[in-house]
């Protein structure tokens, strides 16, 4: 009994073990643990089990390291966006650059490929040993420290032309640069040690600290520093508005210095930048920094608002004297475009022979427009209607309002037994689902259009459209009918005709609340006999006990038939 409890303890305590130990290190000793016999009959060798390193990132294992999130949209932020905070997100990072550049210089430890062919022949990579040199057969040591990426295929084919004067063809290039470790400060991030290769670029150093603080760090002056000086002065405006950015070639041991942030002045408005940008002295010329920003073309001044320390300044300026406007640091410089429209343009859809699009003087009124029309022989001028975007966002807003209203009454009523509280949550379950539909569907902005001597004298706006409808003797009946459907029009028959026509009412229907919709956009009051081309819409039932919530999903209701002429139903 003791032996077995002592087996058994041994065993937990050896699953202990090895449940506490990593992966890699749990999976060596597998290996180890039935080592071959040594020659001889001697006993085995047993090592200590490897940690495998880490895998370096490649660009292609690049996409499985997780990306920064994307930068804020500056339009859209509460707060200013410094310009250039947008590249450090961490792809720069997992990119090295292994291209030819041909003022890179070669340095101790880069790795070169030699190929001879001919009378000798002779292929290898070497690496450049500390005196600067690689070693050639029958040639001897060729100096190739310092020498320009491109001469180095001419620097070697120079010696060893010395010993080999034909029939010989020599080729070098340089196969990889020397991988290095360089210290990344100021202000940055993560400053640190970081390594990479002596070929990437400062932006890939940067970037693997973090990026720039964008609250204190310079943009303007980054620098490269080597035994105390400075080899190097980047100016990161340069490559993210020109493409242009220095390439110092790094050693091990430099260190890249961001520097502190001195002035800067926020643009805002109508320009495709509108960023926090630094600025290198007190104050600039407003034409630098609309450089910076690049107006949009529908801007056509600038408002300057300087905080003097007491009090607030301000200053309005075109555009076009943008050269003779000083800005200063802290300056707040927002573009405007003040322009009036002097014409506007309406788009004619329907049964319209003319031109489709209309371009009329500012303050124009429909009956300008009618004046203009070219009608066909079908068209029904009488059910002229007007779709506007302006009263399409009203309509939208008004709805959204509402929606909200209804989520908060079937969300928060009280329930006093546990049956009740079941039944509010299986039905502010479908109040949220009948939210969620209500909110897709788009008004589509129809002015009514029912008063024709009122409506003769409606301004236009902008980007209006009228369709001229085509005269039709069909009355459409949609909703709550079994088959909805177009009917032919007939003088003599009432609502329920159609709806009979129609298959009659289905269970969900409210016979109470049956529209008739005019093609001008109005309402017919209860009871009117429907025209040629008119709507008939049934709209559905609402069984709930709330009150406020059946109030509030009838208006949602009414709302999305008149506006957008859809029969929502819950």
């Amino acid at each position: 009994m003791k032996k077995r409890l002592h087996s058994a303890l041994s065993l937990l305590l050896a699953s202990l073990v090895l449940l506490s130990l990593p992966l890699a290190q749990a999976q060596a000793p597998v290996a180890a643990s039935a080592p071959a016999p040594a020659p001889g009959g001697a006993p085995p060798m047993t090592a200590a089990p490897a940690v495998a390193a880490p895998a370096p990132v490649t660009p292609a294992t690049a996409a499985t390291v997780p990306l920064a999130p994307l930068p804020i949209d500056p339009a859209l932020s509460l707060k200013p966006v410094v310009f250039g905070s947008q590249m450090f997100t961490g792809r720069f990072a997992q990119q090295t650059f292994s291209g030819f550049n041909p003022d890179y210089q070669i340095a101790v430890g880069d790795r070169l490929m030699i190929r001879m062919w001919g009378a000798q022949v002779y292929e290898a990579y070497q690496t450049v040993d500390p005196q600067g040199n690689i070693f050639v057969p029958n040639v001897g040591p060729v100096a190739v420290l310092g020498v320009r990426n491109t001469d180095l295929n001419r620097q070697v084919e120079e010696a060893v032309k010395r010993v080999f004067r034909a029939n010989v063809g020599i080729y070098a290039t340089l196969d990889s640069a020397q991988p290095v470790k360089l210290f990344v400060t100021g202000f940055v991030r993560a400053p640190g040690l970081y390594a990479g290769l002596s070929s990437d670029s400062v932006l890939a150093y940067l970037d693997r600290a973090g990026g720039i603080d964008p609250e204190r760090g310079s943009y303007l002056n980054v620098q490269v520093m080597r035994a105390g000086r400075a080899r190097a002065t980047i100016d990161l405006y340069r490559f993210l508005l020109d493409g242009v950015i220095e390439r110092p070639q790094l050693q091990d041991g430099d260190t890249i210095v961001v520097q502190p942030r001195r002035h800067t002045v926020t643009v805002t408005g109508e320009a495709q930048n509108p960023y926090l940008f630094e600025i290198r002295q007190p104050s600039i010329p407003a034409a630098d920094l609309l450089r910076y920003a690049v107006p949009k073309p529908s801007a056509t001044h600038l408002s300057v608002v300087r905080n003097t320390g007491v009090e607030l300044k301000s200053e309005y300026h075109a555009i076009g004297k943008a050269d003779q406007v000083m800005v200063q640091s802290g300056d707040l410089v927002t573009l405007t475009a003040d322009k009036y429209p002097t014409t506007l343009l309406v788009r004619v859809d329907g049964a319209q022979r003319g031109e489709r699009s209309i371009v009329l003087p500012n303050g124009a009124t429909l009956k300008d427009l009618i004046a203009r029309l070219n009608p066909s022989p079908q068209a029904n001028m009488a059910g002229l209607q007007l779709y506007r975007k302006s009263v399409q966002a009203r309509q939208k807003q008004t709805l959204d309002v509402a929606l909200r209203n209804l989520e908060t009454s079937a969300l928060t009523a009280r329930s006093t037994t546990a049956e009740e509280a079941a039944l509010r949550k299986t039905e502010a379950d479908l109040m949220i689902a009948f939210v969620e539909r209500a909110r897709a569907v788009q008004p589509l902005g129809q002015v009514v259009l029912a008063d024709r001597e009122s409506a003769d004298s409606l301004l236009l706006e902008d980007g209006d459209v009228v369709n001229v409808p085509e005269s039709k003797n069909l009355v459409l009946v949609s909703g709550e009918v079994l088959f909805p459907n177009a009917l032919v029009y007939s003088q003599k028959a009432a609502v329920n005709d159609y709806v009979e026509l129609a298959g009659g009412y289905t269970q969900k229907a409210d016979t109470s609340k049956v529209l008739v919709l005019r093609a001008n956009g109005s309402v017919a009051p209860q009871g009117s006999t429907p025209g040629p081309g008119d709507e008939i819409m049934v709209l559905p039932k609402i069984d709930s006990k709330n009150v406020e919530v059946t109030r509030g999903i009838t208006q949602i209701i009414y709302q999305i038939a008149i506006a957008a002429k859809v029969a929502l139903g819950l």
